[in-house]
């Protein structure tokens, strides 16, 4: 046999040995599980939080505060407001925010400059319309979480204010507008991530208790995730110490002995016809002591301007 043909018949060998042990560990490695996605968490219930308001970041552009805050609730001078209700809030918005671009700062600032002479200004939570978002996460003590696969509902505790959130959709190429917007969401490693878009302006329309406005490019994004006691009860803590002068819990009461997850809650708002840059806020809730009692808006006595009235709405047409 001549060493060519040698040669060539070792290299072959090899050749389908070395074949063999590629198609071996091929088959090897497929078998074995691959990354696996985190499992979907159950946010289902009742989450409650001690406080009216948010936590702010903990780093980058927040959101308007009040300019009037106070650190303990003995500090804090009430309003009396022409309603006849002492509104320890004050809502005198900072317009010097960088956020806030020179129309809405201005707005900011009328709104506060009403309000330190003693008006206590409409807001959608009083004359009982809608809140939309972010508003709603600022000014609700309690919601309710209703979870299925295709669809998540959330029941917010005053006046019953609701949101759907279609699961796993993107939103339509054209939007109408309402007042808690399109609202899609998907999950990320166990976070639940909502996006809300075509949110409807509306006769009191903000953004929060200090006026400020919004335009119809407002986007905001969500972002739920469960975390641990520990956790959950310094975000409340740190959402307290913002906002210690917070009224009664009107029934939504954080039970004090669960020592489960707590639910938090991180939100980007970005809206170029206001603001200058995106920014954040968090919200943190732990389990309720009771469930969710009724509140109707509508049906509470409430005095604006010396009468018995509010602007609710009410519908020109039937919606169906």
């Amino acid at each position: 046999m001549s060493i060519a043909k040698w040669t060539g018949q070792i290299l072959s060998l090899v050749m389908a040995v070395v074949s063999a042990i590629i198609i071996t560990l091929s088959a090897a490695l497929a078998q074995q599980p691959g990354p696996q996605a985190a499992p979907i968490p159950n946010f289902s219930g009742t989450w409650v939080r001690p406080y009216f308001g948010v936590e702010l970041p903990l780093s980058g552009p927040g959101p308007v505060t009040n300019s009037l805050r106070c650190t303990k609730i003995s500090q804090c001078a009430p309003l009396q407001g022409r309603d006849g209700v002492e509104s320890f809030y004050g809502a005198v918005g900072d317009h010097s925010n960088p956020i806030l671009k020179p129309q809405a700062a201005e707005i900011v600032r009328k709104h506060g400059e009403t309000e330190s002479s003693g008006v206590v200004l409409r807001t959608p939570r009083s004359q009982c319309w809608p809140g939309g978002v972010p508003y709603i996460f600022a000014f609700e003590q309690g919601m309710q979480f209703l979870q299925q696969s295709h669809k998540i509902t959330i029941v917010y505790d005053y006046d019953h204010q609701v949101r759907h959130v279609r699961m796993d959709q993107p939103h339509p190429a054209r939007v109408t507008p309402s007042w808690y917007g399109d609202s899609v969401g998907h999950w990320e490693n166990g976070t639940l991530v909502i996006d809300t878009i075509g949110i409807k302006i509306g006769p009191f329309a903000m953004l929060d208790i200090y006026g400020t406005p919004h335009s119809p490019a407002l986007h905001v994004v969500e972002r739920y995730r469960l975390i641990d006691y520990e956790a959950a009860l310094q975000g409340q803590e740190r959402g307290l110490n913002e906002h210690p002068n917070t009224p009664g819990a009107y029934g939504m009461v954080v039970d004090p002995d669960y020592r489960g997850q707590g639910l938090q809650l991180q939100f980007t708002v970005e809206d170029d016809g206001v603001f200058t840059t995106p920014w954040s806020a968090t919200v943190t809730y732990r389990r309720g002591v009771i469930t969710m009692a009724e509140q109707i808006c509508a049906e509470d006595e409430h005095e604006i301007d010396g009468t018995n009235e509010r602007a609710i709405p009410r519908a020109d047409k039937q919606d169906f």
